[in-house]
This record gives structure tokens, C-alpha cells and sequence, in this order.
């Protein structure tokens, strides 16, 4: 696991150095004293960009939501009676197996209760005991005086007396015996209480959000531990009644978070609730997800994306390629119908920052936005094999211009949006505060408002 966060690591750093010497070269060719554009390509001044080629294709259409992060079986410790804390076994962090005592509490009264009630059972016990004897003895004499009186040696009403007395004491025997069992059913209950003054983990998993320690008074609504299987995961989203029309059990998602190696993970929506809340009118959707490494905590927020279907055809280009004009507000990007080399094109293994084309004309070219991806968007305004601008689109600034080019491949332009961070945000920032035209900012930025 370190070996991985390393090498990652070590990745974004040669990314990150090869992007410093990009915007190094645009602040070096673009700054000439003033912040505009336009006058420094009046002052001959020509700046650098890059530039990759359109192509056709269709963007898979996604619907972004957010996440919620809970563990697998994750429930939160309750105590089911009022007691001091007298010893904690487990701290935040702690795996712990099914049975496992968390804590204990003070159970000195629990188990003066508990004697109370074993001495009650012990006397009601004796009681059944005595009951029964008399109830015997009292058949003795019954069946004693029945022989007497068949043979008319006694009086009907000695026989009706001791008849009286019989049905009187087994009465009294299954009133011995019922108190018995009330006697053993308190015993029962007084063991059980005594018993919940250790609290044992129902289910296996990590333990978190401890809340307890020793000499605290703990009530029923006191959430002492949290607890759950961090090895999986369930990741809930909300869906709107309009989005059960195209959103379906098994669709492909995939789950973005900067914490997690790849930047995302590629599961399957696993359930969505058929009932819908009553007044928000939507509904929950489940996605279980294996998390051996640990990367998503539960509760964290992450951003989900489900894939529902392919948009038409359409020329694709970066997400960073698509610019707002400052002068006329609309959406475009710039383009170029010059061609560059094959051996100028920089592909993303490949350090070439400083191998720029001579200077070309680009204008800027409104279009249709159709569908956005991940990482492109599928527009309508131009053909597909045009090179278009996907960064340092400000330091042409109007409609058209000129600029030396860095021709690069897809792979090079996805390797910089996905370190869209804030720290390189900022690094990025504090370098080109001599230029008004930060375009790594404006890819950041643009990336993290989506």
C-alpha cells in the first residue's frame, strides 16, 4: 500500500514539474509589461499555448449526484440502562470481533437485585414445596373419608367438607406454582440487566466515534460507539422521481474521490427503494462497494456519477478546451486550420515543453454544448481533426489571434485536469500573478465547479 501511494506520488510530481515548465514558457513569451492580450500581439509579442485535435465520437451520459459513505452493517452503541462507566476496553480504531466486551458499567446495584430476586425464587420455591404437601395430605384424608362414607360410617357433609378443603389446596398449589415462575421470570430479567452492564459488540468491525469514558453517567440515549465493517462499504445517493425514468438497478457508476488511487472507482448502482418520500417526492439508491485499503471513511462525501447512455455523435474536445469570451459571454473554443508536425506532438510520457510551433492564427468559434464527460464535452461549430486551444486560451483574449503552439496528445491534457487540487491550484496561481490570464487557475476552477 505505501509502495502504491508512492509511486502515485511521484507521478504527480513529474506531472506537476512538467506543467511548471509549461506556464514557465507561456510567462516568459507572454509577459511584456502589460496585462492585455491584445496589445502584446500589438506589440509583436506571441504567445504560447497548447492545442490538441478534435475527433468524433459520443460522450456516455452521466448523471453526477452526491454520496453519502456508511460502512457495511454500521450501527451506532446504545446502553439499554442508566449506570456509570467503570472500565472502556476499545478506543477508536479498534477492530473487534462479534461478542467482544467495549465496556463496562458499575453493577453493584444490578447485582443486589439480582440476589433479591434469587431469594424470592428460593421462597417461592419452599412455598410450592408446602403447598403441595398440604395438598397431598389433604387427598389422604379425602380418600379416607370417601371409604368411610361408602360404607356409612360418616356424614355427607364431613365428606363435602374435606372435598372443599382438597379443591382449596390445589388452588393453593397452582397459586404456589405460578408465583414460582413470576419468581424465576424476575431472576431472568434481573440476570439480563445484570448482564447489559458489560456491552459486547453485536457484530463484528472498526470501532469509531467513541463516546465514553470512565465516570460518565450513560443513559439510553447516550451513542457510545459507532461501529462497522470498513472492508465494505455502501455509498447512498438520493434520485428524483424524473431521474427513475432513466436510471435503473446495475447501471455502471463510477465513484470520484481524491482519496482513492485512481482518482474514481467503477462499481454498479446494486438497489434503488420503490418508495418515494411523501413530500420530496424521491427516493434512496444503494451502491455497495468493496474498500479493502480504506480509502473512503464512512461518512464521507463523495461524487457519483451514473452512467445511463450514449449521447449522439459529435466532435469532442477537453473539457478544457471550451472558453467564455469575455467580450461576447458566449461559450467556444479557438481554433486553428493550420496542421503541426507529427514529430512536434507531445505525447504524456514525454517532456517536449519547450518545443513550440512557429506562430499560427486562431480564431474563436462559438458552439453547442451537446453532452459533458468526465473529462470531454461533445459540441456542434466544428469539424472533427481541427487543433483548438486547451490552455492559455486568455492570452489570445478577442476573436482571433496568433500563438506558437505546443501540439500535445489526449492523454496529456486528462493528466492535467485530473490534478485539478487545490494545492496545485495555488502554486500555479502565485507563478502567474504577472499575467493576467492564469489559464491553469480557469481549468481548476471550471473543474471544481462541475
Amino acid at each position: 500500500m505505501e509502495t502504491s501511494v508512492v509511486n502515485i506520488v511521484k507521478k504527480k510530481c513529474k506531472v506537476f514539474i512538467q506543467l511548471f515548465f509549461i506556464v514557465s514558457n507561456v510567462i516568459l513569451l507572454a509577459c511584456a509589461g502589460k496585462s492585455e492580450s491584445n496589445e502584446n500581439q500589438d506589440n509583436g509579442i506571441i504567445p504560447a499555448v497548447e492545442a490538441v485535435q478534435t475527433r468524433d465520437g459520443s460522450l456516455p451520459l452521466t448523471q453526477r449526484l452526491s454520496g453519502i459513505v456508511e460502512a457495511k452493517n454500521q450501527i451506532e452503541i446504545y446502553p439499554e440502562i442508566n449506570a456509570v462507566i467503570v472500565e472502556v476496553y476499545v478506543k477508536n480504531g479498534d477492530v473487534v470481533k462479534k461478542g467482544q466486551p467495549l465496556l463496562r458499567l458499575r453493577d453493584k446495584e444490578f447485582v443486589e437485585r439480582s440476589k433479591q430476586a434469587k431469594a424470592g425464587y428460593r421462597i417461592a420455591e419452599a412455598q410450592l414445596k408446602q403447598a403441595e404437601a398440604r395438598l397431598n395430605e389433604i387427598k389422604s384424608e379425602l380418600r379416607r373419608i370417601e371409604t368411610l362414607a361408602a360404607q356409612g360410617l360418616t356424614s355427607s357433609t364431613e365428606l363435602e367438607s374435606a372435598q372443599t378443603r382438597s379443591i382449596s389446596a390445589e388452588a393453593d398449589v397452582a397459586l404456589a406454582q405460578a408465583r414460582l415462575e413470576q419468581a424465576k421470570a424476575t431472576v431472568d430479567e434481573r440476570n439480563e440487566t445484570l448482564a447489559q452492564t458489560v456491552i459486547r459488540a453485536p457484530i463484528s468491525g472498526s470501532v469509531g466515534n467513541r463516546n465514553a469514558e470512565v465516570g460518565m453517567l450513560v443513559t439510553g440515549n447516550t451513542r457510545l460507539f459507532t461501529l462497522g465493517q470498513l472492508e465494505d462499504i455502501r455509498i447512498e445517493v438520493i434520485l428524483t422521481d424524473r431521474m427513475l425514468s432513466y436510471i435503473q438497478e446495475g447501471q455502471r457508476v463510477e465513484i470520484v474521490n481524491e482519496n482513492v488511487p485512481e482518482g474514481f472507482i467503477n462499481s454498479k448502482l446494486s438497489r434503488i427503494s420503490p418508495f418515494l418520500n411523501p413530500v420530496t417526492h424521491s427516493t434512496e439508491a444503494e451502491i455497495d462497494l468493496k474498500n479493502p485499503g480504506g480509502e473512503l471513511k464512512p461518512g464521507m462525501f463523495v461524487s457519483v456519477d451514473i452512467f445511463y447512455g450514449e449521447s449522439e455523435q459529435a466532435t469532442l474536445v477537453p473539457l478544457s478546451a471550451l472558453f467564455e469570451n469575455p467580450t461576447s459571454g458566449e461559450t467556444g473554443v479557438y481554433v486553428t486550420e493550420s496542421a503541426f508536425n507529427r514529430e512536434l506532438v507531445v505525447h504524456v510520457q514525454k517532456d517536449k515543453s519547450l518545443e513550440l510551433s512557429d506562430p499560427v492564427d486562431f480564431k474563436f468559434v462559438p458552439v453547442d454544448v451537446i453532452a459533458k464527460g468526465r473529462m470531454e464535452a461533445g459540441i456542434r461549430g466544428i469539424d472533427s481533426n481541427k487543433w483548438v486551444i486547451t490552455l492559455g486560451q486568455n492570452l489570445i483574449g478577442g476573436d482571433e489571434g496568433k500563438a506558437r503552439v505546443r501540439p500535445v496528445k489526449l492523454g496529456w491534457v486528462e493528466r492535467l485536469q485530473l490534478l485539478q487540487r487545490e494545492d496545485l491550484m495555488e502554486g500555479l496561481a502565485k507563478r502567474q500573478k504577472q499575467v493576467e490570464a492564469d489559464t491553469v487557475s480557469t481549468i481548476l476552477k471550471n473543474r471544481s465547479e462541475e
